[in-house]
């Protein structure tokens, strides 16, 4: 059976651009797991509260979520390193990260689910924005805006941080502090403040993302654990700690899950990550862009 031209180049596009919204929210497991070995499971939980806040914040207001996650993302960072901060003085400097830690992350997004079904109820929320119903066509390929924007903020974000990393003595810290946090104590830096900073822009990238995520579809508090598999999907696909491989792995992502649905129905698309990140484990561990 021929595949429509206009079919196909529609799923490829919308795949693109899906995959640039998966960069934003993998971006922040990328540094917390990928490099700070961090097993922060409880990542999407903050992306959901990034959520709800652009949500309260349009619907009394009236504002762009996007521009108020980013006016907010500050408190996130903050909030990022009072947890950190806990979670250092809770289980790693007693050598308890591993499961103790882990359960610390999983109380956290559970609490934080619970707290937010509380306030806002099971339904289902969702923005108003100037370009939510606007669709650009281009031959016959469409742009919904509604993916379009968070698309390019996702980019500009990706690149902000990757070039953070690479381009700065803190990025270079958080670089080496996996690797090899006696060196850099030798050095005279601080690994536990290097983690600490860097954890908390980890939850800052979340909290922006969560906005991105309102904008592009309707959320309520229990459809973060949606996004558990796909971040670290993407994190392992990418070659932990590559902000350019998590970028490419959310692009191979966004294309499977597009073309998946596209083809043979959406009930498969969640299938996809899943999928991918064991065949990556077992034929390519580290990553694409790995060590």
């Amino acid at each position: 059976m021929e595949i429509p031209t206009s079919l196909l180049l529609n799923a490829i596009v919308a795949g693109l651009l899906l995959g640039g919204f998966y960069a934003s929210v993998s971006l922040g497991i990328s540094i917390s797991f990928g490099m700070l070995d961090v097993v922060n499971i409880a990542h999407p939980a903050f992306i959901i509260l990034g959520s709800y806040i652009a949500y309260i914040v349009n619907s009394q207001f009236g504002f762009d979520p996007i521009l108020v996650a980013l006016a907010l993302s500050p408190l996130f960072f903050l909030l990022g390193m009072a947890l950190y901060r806990v979670y250092y003085l809770c289980f790693e400097k007693r050598g308890q990260e591993s499961l103790r830690g882990l359960a610390f992350f999983f109380g956290i997004l559970f609490i934080t689910e619970v707290v937010l079904i509380l306030v806002f109820g099971v339904d289902y929320r969702t923005v108003q924005t100037v370009y939510s119903e606007t669709t650009l066509r281009l031959g016959v390929v469409d742009f919904p805006l509604r993916l379009v924007v968070p698309f390019l903020v996702s980019m500009v974000m990706v690149v902000s941080v990757q070039l953070l990393l690479t381009r700065t003595f803190f990025g270079r810290a958080v670089l080496a502090v996996a690797q090899d946090a006696l060196a850099l104590r030798l050095m005279g830096v601080n690994p536990v403040r290097i983690k600490e900073l860097a954890f908390a822009l980890s939850i800052a990238t979340a909290g922006v993302a969560g906005a991105f995520l309102i904008v592009i579809q309707p959320v309520q508090p229990s459809i973060g654990r949606e996004y558990i598999g796909l971040v670290f999907a993407v994190c392992v696909l990418g070659g932990m700690g590559s902000i350019w491989g998590t970028l490419l792995a959310a692009f191979v992502l966004g294309l499977a899950e597009t073309f998946t649905s596209t083809f043979f129905g959406p009930s498969w698309a969640p299938a996809v990550s899943f999928g991918l990140l064991l065949l990556t484990l077992a034929f390519r561990p580290s990553g694409l862009f790995g060590r």
